[in-house]
């Protein structure tokens, strides 16, 4: 009996040598995109040609007027490509089981694309590859095992003692959540270096006009990835934290499982979006999570306009009442607005475009906010909350 407190006393500081000194932060951030853009303009004829669909009545209509004045987009990115669709009529025929042959395309389109954009955000980062130490991948693009992430380890060379986490199917909220996990991991790991992969594909989703959701989901959605490299206790002068990652929270909204829903079905990856009901809830909800989220921190008392923001562009409609529900001055969301007018709606990936864009602000243009919030969307109805702070920004002061 006498040894046991020796042996809980050495537990404890084993425990405490585990853990990070210092907080998460952003280490590198890097994003791709597929070769094909079609821009908004164009987009309506090119999916009533590819889908045979001129003949519906006003739905060309319909879809180019969301396209080129509602969306907010002005161009997006596509993996698949009109080739791509001619070689499988069984994607725009609801009659034909599309599941196997959409799978196939993104088992191996999806790794690649995730390895574009991990190797920039790698390259930015200045050290090898071999030091990463845990890698989390997600994608609402994907149903195998092994899964992208394991594609990846041997397509960026990393160790294959790396500790591997797949998400699947987390939505628009997938990048926050992603990151939310990476923070728990660098600080919980001492040294750690962890590798956030989030890549998203609308070849699982893209079909004929047969859906009252298609048009919404064919105008605004596009493909994209989009990698960030967060780690603890920076090694200077070869590490540069961007963004240190204060704390995070996620609140489910009850009685709201219907707002936005996401399945597997053998016509590929079906769901729908409410949002009639989603835009003005992810509004009157945003608030108060804020709130919950700052206080804790002694930041309950900030002003809304003096934080920075980087919010996930879901729809124009989306970003309009956040900017009205919180009284956000006119270019607070900005970069938000950037990334979904250069490249729609990338459904979890869009994130870290949009914290690249508010760092890429920052570095040209700050003007010296040291604190500031990252926020995420997803089916649940999910709110992610992250309060970010940037340490040059204090420097600077």
């Amino acid at each position: 009996m006498g040894s046991i407190p020796a042996v809980a006393a050495t537990v404890n500081e084993l425990r405490r040598a585990q853990r990070a000194d210092g907080p998460a932060t952003v280490l590198a951030i890097g994003t791709a995109n597929p070769a094909n853009c079609v821009t908004q303009a164009e987009y309506a004829d090119f999916y009533c040609r590819v889908t045979n669909s001129e003949h519906v009545t006003g739905f060309k209509d319909k879809l180019d007027a969301l396209c080129v004045s509602a969306s907010g987009c002005e161009k997006r990115f596509f993996h698949h490509t009109e080739e791509t669709i001619n070689a499988h009529p069984e994607f725009v025929d609801r009659a034909k089981r599309s599941l196997d042959a959409r799978l196939e395309i993104a088992a191996k389109a999806v790794p690649e694309l995730a390895a574009t954009a991990a190797a920039r955000a790698i390259d930015k980062w200045g050290r090898p590859a071999t030091d990463i130490t845990h890698l989390i991948v997600t994608t609402n693009a994907g149903a195998h095992a092994p899964g992208a992430d394991v594609r990846l380890v041997s397509l960026l060379g990393l160790r294959p003692t790396v500790r591997r986490t797949m998400i699947h199917l987390n939505g628009c909220s997938a990048g926050a959540a992603a990151l939310r996990l990476a923070k728990d991991l660098a600080e919980n790991n001492r040294d750690a270096r962890v590798l956030v992969a989030c890549v998203e594909l609308t070849v699982l989703t893209f079909r004929g006009p047969d859906c009252p959701h298609t048009v919404t989901c064919q105008g605004l959605f596009g493909d994209g990835a989009g990698a960030v490299i967060v780690g603890a206790d920076a090694m200077h002068p070869v590490e540069h934290p961007m963004f240190e990652m204060i704390s995070v929270s996620q609140t489910l909204i009850p009685g709201t499982e219907h707002v936005i829903t996401m399945q597997l079905t053998e016509h590929g990856l079906d769901g729908d979006i409410a949002a009639k009901e989603l835009v003005p809830l992810a509004a009157a909800k945003v608030e108060q999570c804020l709130s919950d989220a700052l206080a804790p921190l002694g930041l309950d008392s900030v002003e809304w306009n003096d934080l920075f923001w980087a919010v996930h562009p879901g729809s124009p409609l989306i970003l309009d009442h956040i900017e009205r529900a919180l009284r956000l001055k006119q270019g607070k969301l900005v970069a938000s607005r950037k990334v979904l007018r250069e490249y729609g709606n990338m459904l979890g990936s869009t994130l870290i475009f949009v914290l690249d864009e508010q760092r890429r602000r920052m570095d040209e243009e700050g003007d010296g906010t040291e604190w500031g919030v990252m926020m995420g969307f997803g089916p649940g109805f999910t709110i992610e909350t992250m309060v970010l702070h940037a340490p040059e920004c204090q420097k600077k002061n």
